[in-house]
């Protein structure tokens, strides 16, 4: 069982649901996030003691290290969950270079950033999990979520770099890749109008739900899988484009024309 676990994007959404579960477990829950009114909520709902709340922008160098310094004080995390992150959709003709510096500073250099503040004293220890939160996005090579999935992406190559570096550390490394389900991940979008539209209608008719996609991940954990799939029809999708990559690419490219007529006739 984990004493100390560390979440990022802990205010809201899979972050809160995960330290809910750790809490009631019987660990001490850091909590992080933008919004500190957020992480605040969360750490008072939590059962429990040792829990703590602290404001940080996962995307600012100098944000990262007031808050890594505070957190440090609170102790060593034995399990940190690198989870904050934001959404984007749209083609890359149509995004902006702004919004790729976004989104790589939140979701993919956030990682390097929480890796690199808190695993030199995991290490020490000799033991330790991190948990990477990409998305089914940084597999699926899917058209329409450019810089998101590029972001995310690299997220998954990040950890398989890491597992391989720290075997036989003590620390494992896993990386949890969903898809869409029923979130706030709305609220923090960036990019294409039409991309958000069609990313609430797949949230709002997902058979996934935040609870079923945390426990999912707190089990996989507590397994010591390396990549976690943990909404409904993501196993057998990530199967098919290992296997049978060209079946895998025709339907793909099918789905997306399915989902043009329904933005059509929802438009």
């Amino acid at each position: 069982m984990f004493q100390r676990v560390l979440i990022t994007g802990a205010g809201s959404g899979l972050g809160r649901a995960l330290a809910q579960r750790y809490a009631a477990a019987g660990a001490a829950v850091g909590c992080a996030d933008l919004h500190l009114d957020r992480a605040q909520e969360t750490v008072a709902a939590l059962p429990g003691s040792g829990h703590v709340a602290w404001q940080v922008d996962v995307g600012d160098d100098a944000s990262f290290a007031a808050f890594a310094e505070a957190a440090r004080a609170w102790g060593t995390p034995d399990l940190l969950v690198n989870n904050a992150g934001i959404a984007a959709g749209g083609t890359l003709l149509d995004s902006t270079m702004g919004e790729w510096r976004e989104l790589l500073e939140v979701n993919l250099l956030s990682v390097v950033r929480g890796c690199k503040t808190f695993l030199p004293a995991m290490l020490d220890t000799g033991r330790g999990h991190v948990v990477n939160v990409a998305s089914f996005a940084g597999l699926a090579g899917a058209p329409g979520i450019m810089s998101y999935g590029v972001a995310k992406g690299g997220v998954v190559i990040l950890s398989e770099q890491l597992r391989a570096e720290l075997h036989g550390s003590g620390v494992a490394v896993s990386v949890a890749c969903p898809a869409f389900f029923q979130t706030n991940l709305l609220q923090n979008w960036r990019g294409s109008d039409q991309m958000r539209a069609a990313a609430g209608r797949l949230m709002q008719h997902s058979a996934d739900t935040v609870d079923s996609v945390a426990d999912a991940i707190v089990k996989a954990i507590g397994r010591g899988e390396f990549l976690i799939l943990p909404t409904r029809d993501e196993p057998m999708r990530w199967r098919m484009k290992r296997w049978l990559p060209g079946v895998y690419f025709r339907q793909l490219l099918a789905m997306i024309e399915k989902r043009k007529r329904v933005a059509r006739r929802a438009g």
